[in-house]
């Protein structure tokens, strides 16, 4: 893989942890289309990497992510008829599948300005660590297009409820990260000084646990979303059965019964 534009990876073989961060603070980590088609590949890669067990994402200086670029992209987009803007908008689904397809648990960190595509990519991640200055925005509507945009409106309800989402993705207007906690779309806000090692710390935790159990726990809240509850129970008895046939179960036990930690596969 060439190496990322505009953001850089960093692996910790000690604790499984690959950390991603946006490097344009300049220009608030706006997005362009090399960002786009990278971030997918980098997913991609990521998800296939034995000695990764867990993501981070974030933002370098006072933005998380600001969406996509005015000059790099939306300029650019005025000029390309429907054909073109429909490989534009895959691209940019293509990069929330990846994500939300990737193996691993994936912990945002977000810090300052989470907005437009920012928002979302944030939202498509697993679990959502905030810094007290993460404001976030689904400012599509602001720009004259739909707040379904990216998985959106797939996404935001399933975390906020669909009343709450239709209010954010309709006005496209900003909240604090102490309303976007109350509603349950951040999973905990913390100062901008912890931002960062609380985020990584909750990664190690998961990178501590049985990757493959994550892994199916992710699958199933994806899946299962489009089931109906018999369905659901099922494919849940299923996976569940086989999953007491893998070794994790047994070292689960075993654990306990030696009160030690246990050593997951």
């Amino acid at each position: 893989m060439k190496p990322p534009v505009s953001f850089h990876v960093e692996r910790d073989a000690s604790t499984g942890i690959a950390k991603i961060t946006l490097d344009r603070p300049h220009r608030l980590n706006a997005l362009t289309f090399e960002i786009y088609r990278d971030l997918k590949k980098q997913f991609d890669e990521l998800s296939n990497t034995p000695d990764v067990r867990a993501v981070v994402l974030t933002g370098k200086g006072q933005a998380f992510c600001s969406g996509g670029d005015v000059h790099d992209i939306i300029g650019p987009l005025l000029t390309r008829d429907f054909q073109g803007l429909l490989e534009f908008t895959r691209l940019t689904c293509d990069l929330v599948r990846s994500i939300r397809a990737c193996r691993h648990p994936v912990v945002a960190a977000l810090n300052g300005t989470v907005a437009g595509a920012g928002a979302v990519i944030a939202t498509a991640c697993d679990i959502r660590i905030a810094a007290a200055s993460a404001r976030i925005a689904f400012l599509f509507t602001k720009v004259g297009l739909s707040g379904a945009d990216m998985g959106a409106a797939w996404l935001l309800p399933r975390i906020v409820g669909a009343g709450r989402a239709a209010e954010l993705l309709m006005t496209g207007e900003f909240i604090t990260a102490d309303e976007a906690f109350r509603i349950g779309l951040y999973n905990r806000v913390v100062s901008d000084d912890a931002l960062v090692t609380t985020a990584r710390q909750l990664a190690e935790r998961l990178a501590r646990g049985p990757s493959l159990a994550l892994e199916i726990t992710k699958d199933a809240i994806n899946r299962e979303a489009a089931m109906d509850l018999p369905s659901a129970l099922e494919a849940e008895a299923q996976i569940q059965a086989a999953l007491m046939l893998h070794p994790d179960f047994r070292e689960a036990y075993e654990a306990f019964r030696d009160k030690r930690e246990p050593r997951f596969k």
